[in-house]
């Protein structure tokens, strides 16, 4: 049996796809008899308009493990956005679980055992885009969801990292702010 997972954290950023298809998965991922089982029950029956909590599935009947909440970050007020995040982005986000249990990062055999809330971020532009590809945008928060668990569960990156290039990174919405671009 695998240690026990009481709170993992992990975000990822995917782009390069075509405008408005980058995801920015946060993640939060541990045991369901823990604070983030208590999280997911509590999510979950705390709906709040515009900001639907739903489980990751694969398709309208078959939800994958571990459990795997999502959480908009965007208040949702169109239904064709609803229904690419709610369609496109669900299914890509519960491909990008089983790949990070498939790769090994979520071990097998705590796939009953552990939960995972995924704060997601779709760009509200998709809702307007005619000519939406929605293969490139379930590829990208597929990728995006696998990796924010793997950072998650191996707590990347790591303090020593983080202090070794603490003064070589500048967030980018800061640096384009600094260039009077924002």
């Amino acid at each position: 049996m695998s240690e026990r997972i009481i709170m993992r954290t992990g975000e990822a950023l995917v782009a390069g796809g075509p405008p408005g298809t980058a995801a920015e998965p946060e993640v939060i991922i541990g045991e369901l008899d823990g604070p983030v089982g208590t999280a997911i029950a509590t999510l979950t029956g705390d709906q709040v308009k515009g900001h639907s909590r739903v489980f990751a599935i694969l398709n309208t009947d078959i939800q994958v493990r571990p459990v795997t909440l999502m959480v908009s970050k965007v208040t949702v007020t169109n239904s064709r956005y609803t229904n690419i995040l709610m369609g496109t982005v669900q299914g890509a986000i519960a491909n990008g679980v089983l790949d990070a249990v498939r790769a090994g990062d979520i071990p097998k055999e705590k796939a009953n055992d552990l939960g995972i809330i995924v704060s997601v971020w779709l760009n509200p532009m998709v809702a307007k885009a005619d000519d939406l590809d929605h293969k490139v945008l379930f590829d990208i928060h597929r990728r995006a969801t696998a990796q924010a668990i793997h950072k998650a569960i191996h707590n990347e990156p790591g303090i020593d990292w983080l202090l070794d290039h603490q003064d070589e990174i500048t967030h980018k919405y800061y640096q384009m702010g600094l260039d009077g671009k924002i």
